[in-house]
């Protein structure tokens, strides 16, 4: 659950320029966090190679991909209803073969090939390289499965293909896997202990990135806190590690700041971060760079002692409070967005009400809710019961999503009257007079489009808001173009 998961994004169908040569085509599509969307850029980059073209047209494709999320079982339902949907296609077009990637096929290898015969292929996180030889294995009219994860593949060598969306915005991943075992979470399982990438592979993609007109990157990992690199190996095992390895090291805030200062033209995010591994240093780095944006996403689950320790939280209410405090001060005008889970085992009125409390201490931008969902594999899962009834979940649910409505609110009005940067995204969803944008704090900025084009960084005078959105004019170019 320590992942952003953007719904307007589910299902999107991967498109990259297609190579002149290539005669395959490729269907891919992606649900869940945004490590997922990043790994198909991957996927796609790997394929591209082996002759294959993106479509995003269903019926054309020789190979249909799905990118898959355990995190919710609302994910494992719509893949299932996606495999369905590919399946009747395929009755028209016996030649297409269909694939499972990501969390989902580590989890449900055997149903989906052996019990249900749903899919042709299944590919677990660690293993996209071996795709080529999976496919020649489908080809030849075998099934094909690897779900091996790995303790060293970063996939800092490939060079992903990006998605056209906008050419502005670019997914970096730092890490991969994760060594915090949330009771609720399946990440551990489904993608493998924490291991970084050399920082050198990252500063390349970033200048490749730059090179590009890419202006805005998100160093993306299940826990970006967690980076550490020691010339490879898993973080666990960095107590091994030579002295000499040990003493040049690299950490997070290292890391935000060697990108930072290697563009500084370019604006530099970052997500996820934990609660219990943000240090000083990183808010610090954060404050002294200002194309760092003034945003952290910290999920916290519970406001409720009791409840983050049977999550295994690893921290306490207080101190996320102090960590909360600390940045505050620090940065003043830092927004911090959230994920909740409210109907966790056990969870009682109290718990909830602490919960409330907690929100009403930091009043989050804005947040990830969800009523808690049992995962298989995971620990709650096997040791807990899942005891709260869905009708108390959900009324405690839509408590938590009202309160957030209220703060997001709040934060928004704060901006009125201020003069903010905005990356030129997009045009907007609701005018084609009007761009869309981000602000530092990863607010999104309407305003008319004048003579502005995508990619520009334009100072925005904020005149209005509702609950999500910032309106606003411009009144220039920021120096930052």
């Amino acid at each position: 659950m320590e992942k952003v998961i953007d719904e307007k994004k589910q299902g999107s169908a991967l498109a990259m320029e297609p190579i002149k040569e290539n005669g395959r085509k490729l269907f891919i599509e992606s649900y869940g966090c945004q490590m997922n969307f990043s790994d198909s850029e991957i996927v796609a980059s790997i394929l591209a190679k082996e002759g294959f073209n993106t479509t995003q047209t269903l019926e054309d494709a020789d190979l249909v991909l799905v990118n898959t999320c355990s995190i919710r079982d609302k994910a494992e339902l719509t893949v299932r209803k996606r495999l369905e949907k590919y399946n009747a296609v395929k009755r028209t077009n016996p030649k297409m073969k269909v694939g499972v990637l990501g969390c989902m096929a580590e989890r449900l290898k055997e149903k989906f090939l052996e019990e249900e015969k749903i899919v042709d292929l299944v590919v677990g996180p660690d293993a996209y390289k071996d795709l080529p030889n999976l496919i020649e294995e489908i080809d030849e009219g075998r099934n094909a499965v690897n779900v091996i994860l790995s303790k060293e593949e970063t996939y800092g060598d490939i060079s992903p293909v990006r998605l056209q969306s906008n050419g502005v915005s670019a997914l970096v991943s730092i890490t991969r896997g994760c060594d915090n075992m949330c009771t609720f979470c399946v990440v551990p399982f489904t993608r493998g202990r924490e291991r970084s990438r050399n920082p050198q592979s990252i500063l390349q993609e970033v200048e490749d990135l730059a090179n590009k007109g890419y202006k805005e990157v998100t160093l993306l990992g299940q826990n970006v806190d967690s980076y550490l690199w020691y010339g490879g190996g898993l973080k666990k095992d960095f107590e091994k590690a030579t002295e000499m390895q040990k003493a040049t090291s690299v950490g997070f805030a290292q890391l935000l700041e060697m990108v930072t200062k290697s563009q500084p033209k370019m604006r530099v995010r970052f997500s996820t971060s934990n609660p219990q591994d943000m240090t000083l240093d990183v808010i610090e780095t954060m404050a002294k760079y200002k194309n760092i944006c003034n945003h952290i996403h910290l999920p916290v689950q519970s406001g409720s002692n009791r409840i983050l320790k049977k999550m295994n939280r690893l921290h306490t209410r207080e101190e996320y409070f102090e960590l909360i405090d600390n940045i505050k001060k620090i940065i003043p005008d830092c927004a911090i967005s959230q994920d909740m889970i409210t109907g966790f085992p056990t969870e009682t009125e109290e718990d909830h009400q602490d919960t409330l409390s907690l929100m009403e201490y930091v009043k989050y931008s804005f947040g990830f809710m969800f009523a808690y969902s049992e995962r298989p594999g995971t620990l709650a899962g096997r040791k807990f019961e899942d005891d709260i009834p869905e009708k108390i979940k959900k009324r405690r649910l839509q408590e938590v999503i009202d309160l957030q409505q209220i703060h997001s609110r709040h934060r928004a009005t704060q901006q009125i009257g201020k003069v903010v940067e905005v990356l030129v995204e997009r045009e907007s969803k609701k005018s084609n007079l009007h761009w869309s944008g981000r602000n530092s704090q990863s607010s999104t900025v309407i305003f008319p489009k004048e003579n502005y084009k995508i990619g520009d960084f334009v100072n925005v005078k904020i005149n209005d808001c509702t609950t999500a959105t910032l309106l606003g004019e411009a009144v220039g170019y920021s120096d930052n173009n």
